[in-house]
């Protein structure tokens, strides 16, 4: 292998982890590749799931907002109507331009980038099958394994991306479903249900679970699922999907109850599975390299995202944590400091997570539930938004801020918000969890009014049981 097509990097994967992660590398001075198979750069987030989803859930937000909404304001519009052709070529647009800015930072940064289907012959080789069939090698020093993860497909559903979608089917719909079932009640069926519920199909969730939103705080996920069946979701809890069967123009979903029973029939236009997703890692070669897996699939790796195979490294949604977009991009940064000798940390208990619903839903740290389980005493703080009066202008009154204290120290472990700006009110949150704060920190700090920002200040002073406004 000669000098110039030895790497110090070979990143194999160009999502949210991938590029961050390559583009830290160059930063410090390092030689390096990027492989993704494909076209577009941005990883299933800018592809086919966080950037267009938002997109369409911003046009939906604007249909429902005009032909509902509007009115309250003294705002008197007629005859709205939907044109989804450009509400789908819009959030084209939307990704098209991004996708062209990541590729335009990593040609700034002298990365190479290389379209193709990445396989690791060894630890310091990878093989890379380019579009035209043709292979190309690559000499490694250190192989960056960062290729997302995949939906995880239900037995008894085809998939077929037309009637039973994924999330990438959902992106693409060519006419709003009269009936659309969502099967998983997470923030990917929340979201996807949320578009089409407002562009006017009839919106059913199946979840095997008696609650919704799981891993989120109980009580948030309850006035969650009060806030959506107002907008006219329907929710049938405690059911599993037993199958399906594909006829011309639909879909008969069969279900039962999850402790057992006699099945039942529903007709649907759409189904949507979302539950949940898995690592991508499939013609990697891992397990002839010798790369260990856990039995979900996840690679092993150590503090430093060093697998079990030396110079062999992985990141994002294929490792163990959040399999979020931004705890991606910290994994990437993480791993190219880590690999010049500085200190790369990511602690999962300090990655926000958001669902972008109406109004959206944050939280970062513990919830009630796991700190109940863990036996660890805590104070708790609430406050409405009805109570906040910029909500209150806005006509966006839905949700709470929900704040627990360690019971002894009153230092904040977790923030739980469904309101509205939720997903970017969370960052004050995680700010004071990563310096150890104090709810009595949060509600000695000044906030603007009027602002959604007081509401977690409100919160804070709730803690003491000495909220101002409530």
């Amino acid at each position: 292998m000669t000098e110039p097509d030895l790497f110090d990097v070979v990143v194999i994967g160009g999502g949210p982890g991938g590029y961050v992660a390559s583009l830290r590398a160059a930063q410090l001075g390092m030689k390096v590749a990027c492989v993704d198979k494909r076209q577009s750069l941005g990883g299933t987030c800018l592809n086919i799931g966080c950037i267009p989803s938002k997109a369409l859930l911003r046009s939906s937000e604007l249909y429902a907002e005009a032909k509902h909404g509007l009115a309250a304001h003294g705002v008197a519009v007629s005859d709205v109507r939907l044109d989804l052709p450009a509400m789908m070529a819009r959030k084209q647009d939307v990704v098209g331009k991004l996708a062209g800015g990541v590729a335009s930072l990593l040609k700034k940064a002298g990365i190479r980038r290389i379209e193709g289907t990445g396989r690791i012959l060894a630890a310091d080789r990878v093989e890379v099958t380019l579009a035209d069939g043709s292979l190309e090698n690559l000499g490694a020093k250190n192989i960056l394994i960062a290729t997302g993860s995949e939906p995880i497909a239900i037995p008894g559903l085809p998939i077929d991306e037309k009637q039973i979608v994924t999330s990438t089917g959902a992106l693409t719909l060519e006419r709003v479903p009269d009936k659309m079932v969502v099967v998983g009640a997470g923030a990917i069926g929340l979201e996807l249900g949320s578009v089409w519920s407002r562009l006017g199909a009839e919106v059913t969730v199946v979840e095997i679970l008696d609650h919704i939103l799981p891993g989120m705080d109980r009580e948030i996920g309850k006035a969650v699922k009060r806030s959506l069946r107002k907008q006219g979701f329907h929710f049938e809890l405690e059911t599993r999907v037993a199958g399906a069967d594909l006829h011309p123009g639909g879909v008969t979903l069969r279900t039962a109850p999850a402790s057992g029973g006699d099945e039942k029939k529903r007709e649907a236009d759409v189904v949507l599975v979302a539950v949940g997703r898995r690592p991508y890692t499939e013609g990697l070669g891992l397990d002839e390299l010798g790369v260990a897996r856990d039995d979900r699939g996840f690679i092993e790796i150590d503090g430093g995202f060093q697998t079990t195979v030396a110079h062999v490294f992985a990141i994002g949604d294929c490792v163990p944590g959040p399999m979020l977009a931004h705890k991606a991009e910290e994994d990437g940064v993480a791993f190219a400091e880590t690999l010049t000798g500085q200190r790369g940390h990511v602690d999962h208990e300090r990655v926000p997570g958001v669902v972008y619903t109406s109004p959206e839903v944050a939280a970062v740290g513990r919830t009630q539930e796991q700190l109940e389980a863990e036996g660890i005493a805590f104070k708790v703080g609430k406050f409405p938004f009805a109570a906040n009066s910029r909500a209150r202008v806005s006509g966006e009154t839905d949700g709470m801020v929900k704040i627990l204290a360690d019971a002894e120290s009153d230092r904040v472990l977790g923030v739980h918000i469904f309101g509205p700006l939720a997903g970017d009110l969370i960052a004050e949150a995680v700010i004071a969890l990563e310096f150890g704060a104090s709810s009595e920190d949060i509600a000695r700090t000044c906030h603007a009014h009027p602002s959604v920002t007081e509401a977690l200040r409100e919160a804070a002073l709730a803690v003491d049981g000495r909220a101002l406004h409530i």
